[in-house]
């Protein structure tokens, strides 16, 4: 790995260096602070960047530059592979869906097989048919091949009431949207910046491994739910920690931990595996909760200086892994005991960190192997090199025809419209 700040910095946008944050915190992510406008902006968070972070960075308008670009893949130096592909399915969009004649179809019944009338004509120009014809098999497979491109499912051919507003933003609608998108691949990392690095996409909820610019693996991944988004930031993983401790924020002790003994008394701590340290010093001995105003806590009327953990085990939220990457957001990738979430659709779940679908898998590709403890307590394994990690959000993907576009679950493209033009959609 060529490990220099400058070709970090080269690599994706700065928006500027994460605020301080008072210690302790415990192991839930905290929120990006509302100035940063994460429609496109990255944050580095690595404390070694802060001395030379760029403070902001402005997109670029690629639909104007787009024809003067070479997306070839391979040069050094060269935007992410990510970057050229879909930049090479922009272009593929304007010569196929941006061709057609952007006509509005008024609103009605919905459109199927055997419909006929004015509305049927238009939506045959609209999708470059004869306006002759109405409702038949060349209609329906225009009208399905339109919806799968544009993420409008179930795909059936059927003209219903968000197909036809699908159509009636038109095709610079779409092409912004690729555009913003080409913007935070082009804030990945360059080809030949790294020799290995990870990219988790919140926008499909999939974590990707390169190595030397190559997709040689990934996985399904669960990340923030949308009222606690997964952020956009760029940061070095330097170890991980086997048997880890699920450490509750002190925000919890008192709306959480306190409430629950108040209900249960004091065996909720040997039923849900947690203990009590005296402190969150690092030799902080372990104390008996019974000596602990949980009542003076609960009610806010004393700060909850105590350190609540909760044991390793199966029953912990970050089982057997947690991989490590120091920032002030509290995100960090970890393995899970709900193996059952990675069979959903809908994986915007988390309150912001990123679970793993297989964590072993992961673990061998930045190890070499699966790091094997010698105790059942939490032990840190450095890795034998960093890995950079850049978790973006990406709503369109790159297809063999083009591109395919996908559900906007945070709402960031909305954002970025406006972030890059003008709010002109």
């Amino acid at each position: 790995m060529r490990n220099t700040l400058a070709l970090i910095i080269g690599a994706a946008a700065v928006l500027g260096t994460a605020p301080a944050m008072a210690a302790p915190r415990g192991d839930e992510p905290v929120a990006v602070p509302r100035a940063i406008k994460q429609g496109i902006d990255f944050v580095y968070v690595d404390p070694d960047m802060s001395n030379v972070a760029r403070r902001h960075q402005r997109p670029q308008n690629w639909l104007q530059r787009l024809f003067s670009m070479d997306f070839s893949a391979g040069r050094s130096g060269a935007p992410n592979v990510l970057f050229g592909q879909l930049g090479r399915g922009l272009q593929q969009y304007q010569a196929t869906y941006g061709r057609l004649p952007q006509i509005k179809i008024p609103a009605g019944p919905v459109l199927k097989r055997g419909s006929t009338g004015k509305r049927v004509q238009l939506l045959r120009q609209r999708l470059g048919l004869y306006p002759q014809g109405g409702y038949d098999d060349q209609l329906f497979q225009a009208v399905a091949s339109y919806q799968t491109v544009h993420g409008i499912g179930p795909a059936d051919g059927i003209a219903g009431k968000g197909t036809i507003a699908s159509l009636n933003r038109g095709s610079r609608y779409y092409e912004q949207r690729i555009a913003i998108n080409m913007e935070r691949a082009f804030r990945l990392p360059s080809v030949r910046t790294f020799n290995r690095y990870v990219v988790v996409d919140s926008g499909s909820a999939e974590a990707y491994l390169f190595d030397r610019d190559r997709v040689v693996d990934g996985m399904k991944v669960v990340v923030g739910a949308p009222k606690t988004k997964t952020p956009m930031i760029a940061v070095i993983m330097r170890n991980a920690k086997a048997n880890p401790y699920w450490n509750v924020p002190p925000e919890l002790v008192r709306s959480l931990t306190a409430k629950k003994v108040q209900e249960m008394g004091l065996s909720y701590f040997k039923s849900f595996h947690y203990e009590v340290l005296r402190d969150w010093g690092p030799n902080a001995p372990v104390i008996d909760p019974k000596t602990v105003n949980w009542k003076a806590i609960a009610s806010g009327k004393q700060e909850p200086t105590i350190h609540v953990r909760q044991l390793p085990g199966p029953w912990n939220s970050m089982r057997n892994m947690k991989f490590e990457m120091p920032n002030d957001y509290g995100i960090y990738l970890h393995d899970t005991p709900h193996d059952e979430l990675f069979a959903k659709n809908d994986r915007w779940l988390s309150n912001g960190c990123v679970r793993l679908q297989d964590y072993r898998r992961f673990a061998t590709w930045v190890f070499g192997r699966v790091p094997q403890p010698s105790t059942q307590y939490e032990q840190t394994f450095p890795l034998p090199r960093p890995v950079p990690i850049y978790l973006t959000y990406l709503t369109v993907a790159p297809s063999n025809n083009g591109v395919v576009f996908r559900p906007d679950p945070y709402g960031w493209d909305a954002l970025a419209m406006s972030q890059m033009f003008a709010g002109k959609a």
